[in-house]
């Protein structure tokens, strides 16, 4: 595979786990306060090897009670695609940024257009949950020139013939799902996580990440035994929608990678 197949998400992901290191993820809802963008920064310093960002939508299907929560937030306080984007565009944070949204608005910008605004906005991935791998290959055209990699998703339902369908045209990572249903804080970590990630590292050298249902250090230095790292989201932003700010984010974010890195 060539280094313009990879792309700069995936060079950067393989390059950390082949040294050792185990992939954390953490997610934060774009303009979900006035500082968000302290966060994103404070996420990196804290250990972060990747941040996904989501672009908060009306209708997030896949997204529990906490993210909908922060997106109505957001968007509350007027975000919009262009405005996230553009904002990202006057950081430089030092890991990998993923966004995160639905191709509705994927569809109403253009892919071409928006595959452009992210790449210049330093956008290096994009993690669009409904749309599926049979009707991935419009937007994948217009985001690997962009030098977006389009992650997808495997649930602990998809049966073997397709799960290797989707890894062999996911790049930047595999998001490996953790457990059926929405995105929300668990107080047990569910048996799929760990069996839906090992049964994708046995037929992908694409990292895989698995994320819903991740909620604490433990639960995340658990997964990340088999999986190549974690994705945690809704106990990050119930934090921020509680006031921890970009301090209290670092904290929590600091003490799942040492968690990890103990495990």
């Amino acid at each position: 595979m060539s280094a313009v197949e990879i792309g700069t998400l995936e060079s950067r992901l393989r390059a950390s786990r082949d040294a050792g290191r185990k992939l954390l993820i953490p997610y934060i809802t774009g303009g979900v306060d006035d500082q968000w963008l302290v966060t994103l920064e404070a996420l990196a310093g804290a250990g972060a090897d990747a941040i996904e960002v989501g672009i908060p939508f009306s209708d997030p299907m896949i997204d529990g009670a906490t993210i909908q929560e922060s997106s109505l937030r957001s968007l509350a306080r007027g975000t919009t695609p262009e405005g996230v984007l553009a904002d990202l565009s006057r950081v430089d944070v030092g890991v990998p940024i993923v966004v995160m949204t639905y191709y509705n608005l994927i569809y109403r910008a253009g892919h071409e257009r928006i595959a452009g605004s992210m790449h210049a906005s330093g956008v290096t991935g994009a993690i669009i949950p409904d749309l599926p791998l049979e009707e991935v290959d419009g937007w994948a055209a217009a985001a690997e020139p962009e030098d977006v990699a389009t992650v997808l998703l495997v649930a602990p339902s998809t049966p073997e013939d397709r799960m290797a369908a989707i890894c062999a045209r996911s790049h930047g990572f595999v998001y490996a799902v953790g457990r059926m249903g929405v995105t929300g804080e668990q107080a047990v970590l569910a048996d799929s996580a760990r069996q839906v990630a090992s049964r994708i590292t046995a037929i992908t050298d694409v990292p895989v990440c698995v994320g819903i249902g991740v909620s604490t250090p433990d639960q995340a230095a658990a997964v990340c035994e088999t999986a190549d790292g974690v994705v945690v989201g809704s106990a990050l932003v119930r934090r921020l929608l509680e006031g921890c700010g970009p301090e209290g984010a670092a904290e929590f974010v600091g003490s799942l990678r040492a968690a990890i890195d103990a495990g």
